[in-house]
């Protein structure tokens, strides 16, 4: 980092956790990864609405009911919930179908989607989730992507904040989390507007075109620009996805995130923990594994082993006293007394003749 630049507010208190499965096979892994940590605590639960249909899309009911258990259970969890903004959303929908439905959607014709989804998680008690809408919208995977049309993209950003924020007792926070880099536009024509963004996040996975984590750092749209940008407009920041990929099993980015991390204190941060990017269920990356355990593991440094217990010390001999008999009464009874019992016996001896 440049000196002296500015850096985006810093959480008081950081969140991590891992993406281990979109369902309650998700939930229960939290426990068996934390165990594996040393007892470290993953406090952010993190999965993904399917974006398949409208009422998947909307929390289909028995979809959030597990993940809504989990966080309640405790005060300081964080449940992260990733939500497309479109159906078909990894069906490679054209450019042109895209852009359509952008401006569709920037007149309104699909708020009420997600003042369902709103309703559905205040009332399972979970009114403070992290939305992180139209995540990766830079690239060129998802139908809800910023490219085909920038300003109706935005527009409808802002129609869902709004939408979902009028729901009496919500509490929600809204993630904007391109892709690491420019992608197929840079992230900052689809930023919606500081009014509408609780927190900055990105994923960013080791591939290229950062082949070290330097340029990961320095290339145009990438960490530092990133971050800059959140402190520039005040928000927090997050690391809804981050691990290995393209560039294999690589320790060195694995301790570079981790203190980039730390020096940055995100909202939260969770690695994605399924081949090829992860680290405790994948097991093609050793090496990266080894480094992700080493650091994190445990909630404080180990004990220190207990002292040996020092002997007990053997008390000097006592001489008997002048004119005194010691009575022989067994090694239990003088450790009971503590010490050899002395009598004087003069009056029973008898004058030699």
């Amino acid at each position: 980092m440049a000196h002296g630049k500015p850096k985006p507010p810093r959480a008081p208190e950081p969140a991590m956790g891992a993406y281990l499965d979109y369902g309650p096979k998700g939930v229960r892994r939290i426990a068996a990864m934390q165990r594996w940590l040393g007892g470290r605590e993953l406090r952010v639960g993190h999965t993904y609405l399917p974006g398949d249909v409208w009422s998947n899309i909307e929390g289909g009911p028995g979809f959030l009911e597990d993940w809504a258990a989990w966080r309640k259970a405790k005060d300081d969890r964080l449940f992260v919930l990733n939500v497309p903004m479109l159906e078909h959303n990894e069906e490679r929908v054209p450019d042109a179908l895209v852009r359509e439905e952008l401006r569709k959607a920037a007149r309104g014709d699909y708020d009420g989607h997600f003042k369902t989804l709103a309703q559905r998680l205040v009332d399972l008690g979970v009114p403070d989730t992290v939305i992180v809408l139209g995540w990766e919208m830079n690239g060129v995977t998802y139908t809800h992507r910023c490219g085909p049309d920038p300003e109706s993209w935005k527009k409808y950003w802002n129609r869902i904040v709004t939408t979902m924020r009028a729901v009496p007792g919500q509490k929600f926070r809204f993630d904007f989390a391109p892709n690491r880099g420019r992608d197929a536009i840079p992230w900052t024509e689809c930023y919606p507007g500081d009014d509408v963004v609780d927190i900055m996040g990105m994923d960013s996975y080791d591939q290229p075109p950062g082949r070290t984590f330097d340029e990961q750092v320095n290339e145009p749209f990438g960490l530092q620009e990133h971050v800059d940008f959140a402190a520039a407009h005040g928000k927090v920041i997050s690391y809804p996805e981050w691990g290995l990929f393209r560039n294999g099993d690589n320790p060195e980015y694995m301790r570079r995130m981790l203190q980039w991390i730390d020096t940055y204190k995100p909202v939260y941060n969770t690695v994605t923990d399924y081949c090829p990017h992860g680290i405790w269920l994948c097991g093609q990356n050793p090496k990266s594994s080894k480094m992700f355990r080493s650091l994190l593991y445990g909630f404080k440094p180990e004990p220190l082993p207990l002292p040996e217990p020092l002997p007990t010390p053997t008390p000097p001999p006592t001489r008997p006293p002048g004119n005194c008999t010691p009575l022989d009464l067994g090694p239990w009874v003088e450790k009971w007394l503590g010490g050899k019992i002395c009598i004087r016996l003069n009056w029973s001896r008898r004058e030699d003749s």
